[in-house]
């Protein structure tokens, strides 16, 4: 990288911390700080959403996916996604920031206790919580490798250097810097991106016509091991995760007015999804004739950022990339944290409650500072964990379905009658089905193809979970009228209750 690039770079950063502190001061108390006290525009929500949704692994993993398969990347991924914010628009996101009003949620998970009961939410607080943190430290890991693919930084200093400004502006600003600093990163890769694609476009002298200097199967709409099939499932899992079985994404709807607003934001993500990854792909599906028989197909992008673009913009398009991995973390600690404080911290408290003012903001801050910390700590120290690393990453993957599958099918009222049992039944099967999958019977699945056991893999918990908690339900139906009652209003939005806030300020006897 040239020195321009390099202050470019550090004037990214500078940015992102300036923001955040510039947001502390919309920051009064915990509901500013983890929801943004419930008004987040929709516009601002839903690049938040959209930005929160994807890290460097695009830049990475997804680069040799293009190089090698081509077309069915977009198909199988942002297609999905597209899909899956379509169905949230009408299932899933309204109802979202409708329990924010109902019951002054500032947690994802918080409205479990009514809905289940307290048992049940703390198996899915901890067990969610638990593992994500080493979710992040490999994304932090990822955006440190490719800070060395550039620059030639030691891995070590490139997690210090973007987890440190991530838990700085993180931990002071909450939700409001995260959308914010969103924001911003969404117009640096925009600027970024586009770069890309005219400089690449330019050096081949034209854009629809890569297809025919490509292998025919590059331009099928499924190719390789992303079959129809995997294309379902994926959509399936892309409709959990991205309507807020992905705690952090589900932060952004309950920091929206309303549920009208918070359907307009999904749109727009949904939109973004479909219209954008074509511009970000273009180079990516370029690669194998401007870079052509790369070993390393994951490389193709950073190559072709260092080969096509100027002094400067090499920085843009770099900061660009960290810009989706710092969003996703970033988002996923102020999630993460709020349900440290308003779900496990309370059960600790044994029955003393909520903390309430300064103090659940402080405990808010603190979280979120040793959230991001300690998974700077575990990437830091990656190679001593060996395996074990992977292992708890790919649980955490099992368990995103499992997890999610009761609060998000608990919101809606055809599965009133799905009670603790159903929600408990179907986070146990759903990691017992991954774990038979993954480590009993891996040779059996293997022989099936490498398309269907890769299928098979992704989709079975999330299925397993789906149906368990249907079947539980209609064979020892659950019956609480409270619960019932909730559930019946989130169809449709109400005026913001005064109580709800109050209610929390309030220390119990």
């Amino acid at each position: 990288m040239h020195a321009f690039d390099w202050l470019v770079l550090i004037l990214y950063f500078l940015v992102m911390i300036g923001i955040g502190w510039w947001a502390k001061r919309r920051v009064k108390n915990a509901a500013d700080f983890f929801t943004a006290g419930g008004k987040m525009p929709w516009w601002l929500s839903g690049i938040s959403h959209h930005m929160s949704g994807y890290s460097a692994a695009v830049f990475v993993a997804y680069a040799a996916i293009a190089y090698t398969t081509g077309f069915a990347l977009y198909v199988w991924w942002a297609v999905g996604i597209t899909i899956a914010c379509g169905v949230g628009a009408v299932l899933f996101a309204p109802r979202w920031p409708r329990l924010r009003q109902r019951l002054g949620i500032i947690s994802p998970l918080e409205y479990l206790t009514i809905r289940y009961n307290v048992p049940t939410e703390q198996v899915l607080a901890w067990s969610g919580a638990g593992l994500k943190i080493f979710d992040v430290a490999a994304k932090w890991a990822a955006s440190a490798i490719l800070l060395q693919v550039f620059a030639g930084v030691p891995i070590a200093l490139g997690i210090l250097i973007v987890g440190g400004v991530t838990l700085v502006y993180s931990t002071v600003g909450g939700l409001w810097a995260d959308a914010l600093t969103d924001f911003g990163q969404f117009i640096i890769q925009l600027v970024a991106g586009l770069a890309m694609f005219v400089l690449t476009a330019a050096k081949l002298g034209t854009v629809f016509g890569i297809w025919d200097q490509l292998p025919p199967s590059h331009a099928q709409p499924f190719a390789g091991d992303y079959t129809l099939v995997f294309f379902l499932g994926y959509t399936l899992i892309s409709t959990i995760s991205y309507n807020g079985g992905t705690w952090n994404l589900a932060q952004r709807f309950i920091a929206s007015p309303n549920g009208s607003q918070a359907r307009k934001s999904i749109l727009l993500s949904g939109a973004l999804y479909l219209v954008w990854p074509l511009v970000l792909f273009f180079p990516m599906w370029a690669a194998p004739i401007l870079l052509p028989n790369l070993a390393k197909p994951d490389q193709s992008y950073a190559l072709l950022a260092t080969t096509l673009l100027p002094a400067g913009l090499v920085g843009l398009v770099l900061a660009g990339m960290f810009s989706h991995t710092m969003a996703m973390t970033s988002s996923d600690a102020n999630a993460i944290s709020s349900v440290v404080v308003r779900d496990i911290i309370p059960a600790l408290r044994r029955g003393r409650g909520h903390l309430v003012g300064a103090t659940e903001l402080l405990a808010g801050r603190i979280s979120t500072f040793l959230f991001i910390g300690l998974s700077m700590v575990i990437a830091l120290t990656a190679d001593s964990f060996g395996g074990v690393l992977g292992l708890i990453i790919a649980w955490f993957g099992a368990l995103v379905g499992p997890v999610a599958i009761p609060m998000l099918l608990g919101m809606l009222p055809w599965f009133k009658r799905c009670g603790p049992s159903a929600a408990l039944w179907s986070w146990t099967v759903g990691l017992i089905v991954f774990a038979v999958t993954k480590y009993a019977i891996p040779g059996q699945i293997a022989s099936l193809g490498t398309a269907n056991a890769q299928t098979i893999s992704v989709i079975s918990p999330i299925v397993a979970s789906i149906v368990v908690f249907v079947v539980v339900g209609l064979v020892r139906p659950w019956h609480s009228t409270e619960s019932d009652e909730l559930v019946d209003s989130l169809s449709h939005d109400q005026p913001e209750r005064v109580a709800d806030d109050s209610r929390r300020q309030v220390e119990p006897a």
